[in-house]
């Protein structure tokens, strides 16, 4: 009998899971089940909409998609429609790769006021997830603070810096690219407690800010004679070199009639957000980095602004059914292996790090794994799932509907733009039938 394996999440892990398994056990049946009608996870709710050639991805993870002993199981959320010990009964295997869908909190006085929002629920929002839809962030202000200085952190403040003209080609959906282009916003304020030469960018997504349009960048020059920590490897070493090389190149840029700017804050760390029941402002002290750590001066200065997003991370949140290490985000597993033919991939086994490729590796591991138990105990699998889904009254997306959805999309784009993204499940439903 073949070799049954269920695929929790349809994102980067679970996709690199997919290929290994298909690759080292060519008479396995897998089935990918999602929680929402689309598949590919982040690529398509996290990468930013003006980023189209990394979102192409998704085509690697579309021939396994396609493959015979592929199954996607969209609209099937695992603890409502099916737990995880029937999904054990079901199948010899259970892979979760559910990613971390949180934000890390700020954990500063003030966060819970209105105006202030998380990079996962910000980015969400205007890449049309549906978790996300109604966030409706009010964005008539005329300054926003970033906090953070990743990938993640640019992206947001690059989506609120950009004309209408440099975003027509993305799939930016039409109610954020409404509130974003009609917002008076002029200063975006980028900040980080550490370093530029700490800074977790990448020198390619720091260049393109200095190719905006309407926006400059402003660099606090004294600020860059620290160079890089002495303790990196030479890679590490020119990448950040590299970094602080383009930030010199933005000190010597003039407004040139662009309405707005971007301020790389560094050695400045949240302590307050300010106002009342809405953000008006965020108070930050001075740090200074010494053995490696980030510490206050105790000098303190305050930003006017009427938005904050925190870019600082992602965190898990517990599965049904699973122990959870609350306070590294994960499942808790010993290398992958949860227990009782379930496995770990991805952010929700070794936290949110790395890059797109990182999760190839806990694919291939997972795959290796699953092979090293033995022979498929002659579980039911996808006949079973079929059965109790029916059972239940679910109405699940097959990969062929999602394909009718990603049609309609491609088909109701406006001209430039690869498509125009339904943002909510019922949307996607009702187009099925």
């Amino acid at each position: 009998m073949p070799l049954n394996v269920a695929v929790v999440g349809s994102g980067l892990s679970g996709f690199y899971t997919v290929a290994a398994l298909l690759k080292s056990a060519p008479d396995c049946r897998i089935d990918v089940i999602e929680r929402l009608p689309t598949p590919f996870g982040l690529i398509r709710g996290g990468v930013a909409p003006d980023h189209q050639k990394t979102k192409n991805v998704w085509r690697a993870y579309e021939k396994s998609a396609l493959q015979e002993a592929v199954r996607f199981f969209g609209n099937v959320e695992v603890g409502r429609d099916v737990t995880i010990d029937e999904l054990k009964r079901m199948y010899d295997a259970v892979v979760l790769a559910v990613g971390s869908p949180l934000d890390r909190n700020l954990g500063i006085p003030g966060e819970d006021k209105k105006g202030v929002f998380g990079a996962a629920s910000f980015v969400g929002w205007y890449n049309g997830h549906p978790d996300f839809r109604t966030l409706d962030p009010n964005l008539d202000v005329k300054a926003a603070a970033v906090i953070g200085n990743g990938n993640v952190a640019i992206d947001c403040a690059r989506v609120l810096a950009k004309t209408p003209e440099e975003m027509a080609t993305t799939d930016l959906t039409a109610y954020a690219a409404e509130a974003i282009h009609n917002a008076p916003l002029t200063d975006i304020y980028m900040c980080g407690r550490r370093g530029p030469g700490d800074a977790k960018f990448t020198n390619v997504e720091l260049r393109e800010m200095g190719e905006l349009l309407d926006c400059t960048p402003v660099v606090d020059a004294r600020q860059l004679d620290e160079g890089v920590p002495a303790d990196l490897d030479d890679r590490d070493r020119r990448l950040r070199e590299r970094n602080l090389e383009t930030l010199r190149e933005f000190t010597a840029q003039t407004p040139a009639g662009r309405k707005k700017r971007l301020h790389f804050m560094f050695y400045a760390s949240p302590v307050e957000v300010l106002g009342g029941e809405r953000v008006e402002g965020i108070r930050m002290e001075r740090t200074a980095v010494r053995d490696g750590r980030a510490v206050g001066s105790g000098e303190y200065f305050e930003i006017p602004c009427g938005l904050v997003i925190a870019a600082i991370g992602y965190d898990g949140t517990p599965f049904p059914g699973l122990p959870f290490d609350r306070k590294r985000g994960v499942v808790v597993h010993e290398n992958g292996r949860i227990g009782d033919g379930v496995y770990a991939v991805g952010w929700i086994k070794r936290g949110p790090t790395g890059v797109i490729g990182t999760n190839k590796h806990d694919g291939d591991l997972a795959a290796e794994q699953i092979l090293e138990n033995g022979p498929a105990g002659g579980k039911p699998g996808r006949d079973a799932l079929e059965a109790h889904l029916r059972g239940k009254g679910v109405r699940w997306v097959s990969y062929a509907d999602w394909k009718k959805i990603d049609a309609a999309e491609i088909a109701g784009a406006h001209a430039g733009a690869p498509r125009r993204k339904f943002s909510s499940v019922e949307e996607m439903l009702a187009l099925l039938g």
